[in-house]
């Protein structure tokens, strides 16, 4: 091979990691979560890492609104049927940027943060606490359940000119892996990673 080929695709080779890493750090990575027992119900504290690509940062800059949903389900499995969905709750956070204020607004369940940076406004958009998940009268004591969680970006909630971009665009598609761990109610009162 020629040296001119070789030093071509040295440098599209390094290109293509570069790439390849910034695609890989974007997205949303789940840190920790714990799951406690209070009284007769199971409560949720989790901790998620979101990482947004340039394009949507600089969409919410200019108004776009972000809806970041996260999902809890805990199933049963049964070897003579389908799996049975014994729990399936769902909770929305809305990220806006409030142009006269300079500030991110942070709104979910009735309650609004703010705050002045777009890193500070995903750590409390990751931030989960005290979710109730499971009332304790919907289980069976005597089974064992599978629980997962995740996170990730609401495509349904975007205006509709962005809704048909997402569908076109990778960097608008935000989502965390679904994190599955066995559950059991009469476990341990804390499950923690």
């Amino acid at each position: 091979m020629s040296r001119r080929i070789k030093q071509f695709l040295f440098l599209f080779l390094m290109l293509l990691g570069i790439f390849s890493t910034t695609v890989s750090a974007e997205g949303i990575k789940i840190k920790s979560f714990e799951l406690e027992k209070a009284d007769n119900d199971w409560l949720l504290n989790a901790t998620f890492q979101i990482e947004l690509s340039p394009g949507l940062e600089d969409a919410v800059q200019k108004g776009v609104v972000l809806y970041f949903q996260t999902e809890f389900d805990l199933m049963r499995s049964r070897w003579y049927w389908f799996d049975e969905k014994s729990v399936l709750v769902q909770r929305q956070m809305r990220l806006s940027y409030q142009p006269l204020t300079q500030q991110y607004r942070i709104a979910s369940e009735g309650f609004t943060f703010s705050a002045k940076t777009m890193s500070e406004a995903l750590q409390a958009v990751g931030s989960i606490g005290g979710w109730r998940v499971i009332d304790g009268t919907q289980l069976d004591s005597s089974k064992s359940y599978t629980a997962s969680m995740r996170m990730s970006l609401d495509l349904s909630k975007l205006p509709k000119p962005f809704q048909v971009n997402a569908l076109n665009n990778r960097e608008w598609n935000v989502s965390s892996d679904w994190y599955r761990f066995p559950f059991s109610p009469n476990g341990p009162n804390l499950i923690k990673r």
